[in-house]
């Protein structure tokens, strides 16, 4: 039997191979379920402003309630929009986001998780925005253990990586294009560098913030970030994707690159001394990609700040968000799946912990956000 270091490589190479190849992405949740102990999977985007969802790669999902799930259950799910509100690179688990007891009582759970055979579910915000996430989600037949959750959680900052370079690639792409050719067509600045950080390659992004100077600079072939702590951690990187994927671990998942709060720059490190990117490595001299981009300053919604700010269940931020869609008990209970009674008791507690009386004022309260 594989030792769990090799078979933590192993993963971790699929993973990797698979942000440059999304083709890849249903054998690497495949890998994933047999490392964690999960049955499916799926990768997939929602967001909780407009309650829409898309899965991107599934692994041995049941298609007939995939769809059902699209075309009606999506709505009733009572772990959103709870479950986006998760820090990102948590380890969560359906009942760290609601009770067994509270879920068990859900349309969802009686018509679409429990014919299944689903027995429970560890998830991910891999990536989080204002009210939209990326996410991974392992489902379960057998009983959650502590050993699912840390093998998951070991995997994160690679899924974390891998999804954030992933973005970048226009997944039309022929898989039987040599990478430098797809890498000089996608939108963030790429560099391939050695062991020392030595340039083997830079696309045209790459190289016009080089000619600006403000995040990145050369040293002679060097490729050096201007500030100091970004340049430290960009050069420790480099040093350890010479050893392999599972050597970078948590490093270079995001290297901010500057410390403007209205301009945040980051680059990703994508190892390329294992798997099926091994070669483009070796063409190139090549142990690292470093892919460059700016991303948006990451906001609370109002929705989130709220329930944060009064320590709200799933449950009754399930409801807060109703009220602001429809009004009165009765329409609330229809479009969630739950009884009136249920909706009265989650009200009642909305009312006393925001210290409102009625729907209108929880509304004016989120509106003032």
């Amino acid at each position: 039997m594989k030792s769990e270091a090799a078979e933590l490589s192993a993963v971790i190479g699929h993973v990797y191979d698979a942000a440059i190849n999304p083709a890849l992405w249903p054998e690497v949740l495949q890998s994933i379920c047999a490392f964690v102990g999960g049955s499916s999977a799926v990768l997939f985007w929602h967001d909780s402003a407009t309650e829409r969802s898309e899965a991107l790669h599934r692994f041995n999902c049941d298609p007939d309630y995939d769809r059902l799930y699209f075309e009606k259950y999506l709505p009733l799910n009572p772990m959103f929009p709870a479950a986006n509100f998760v820090d990102a690179g948590v380890v969560a688990a359906d009942e760290d986001i609601m009770p067994r007891s509270e879920l068990n009582k859900t349309r969802f759970y009686k018509e679409w998780i429990k014919p299944q055979g689903i027995m429970g579910a560890l998830a991910v915000n891999l990536e989080k925005g204002v009210t939209r996430t990326s996410l991974i989600n392992v489902r379960l037949t057998v009983p959650l253990t502590n050993k699912m959750r840390y093998r998951l959680g070991l995997l994160v900052p690679h899924l974390q990586r891998a999804v954030a370079i992933g973005r970048l690639f226009d997944q039309k792409t022929a898989v039987e294009e040599t990478l430098t050719e797809t890498l000089d067509h996608i939108e963030a600045a790429v560099f391939l560098v050695s062991p020392n950080g030595e340039i083997a390659f830079a696309n045209r992004n790459a190289q016009k913030l080089l000619s600006e100077g403000t995040l990145v600079r050369k040293e002679g072939a060097i490729l050096r970030a201007v500030a100091p702590t970004a340049d430290r951690a960009l050069r420790n990187i480099f040093i350890s994707a010479e050893k392999g994927d599972g050597s970078v671990g948590v490093r270079g998942v995001a290297v901010a690159l500057g410390d403007a709060p209205e301009e945040q720059w980051f680059a990703h490190v994508l190892p390329l001394t294992s798997g099926r990117r091994q070669e483009a490595g070796h063409n190139h001299n090549a142990v690292a990609a470093v892919f460059i981009r700016r991303t948006a300053p990451n906001e609370l919604s109002p929705l989130e700040g709220i329930a944060k700010l009064y320590r709200l269940t799933a449950s009754e931020v399930r409801v807060f968000d109703a009220v602001l869609k429809t009004s009165g008990v009765k329409a609330i209970a229809g479009l969630l799946g739950i009884s009136q009674a249920t909706v009265k008791t989650h009200l009642h507690n909305l009312f006393r912990k925001t210290k409102t009386r009625r729907q209108s004022e929880l509304v004016k309260l989120i509106a003032r956000l």
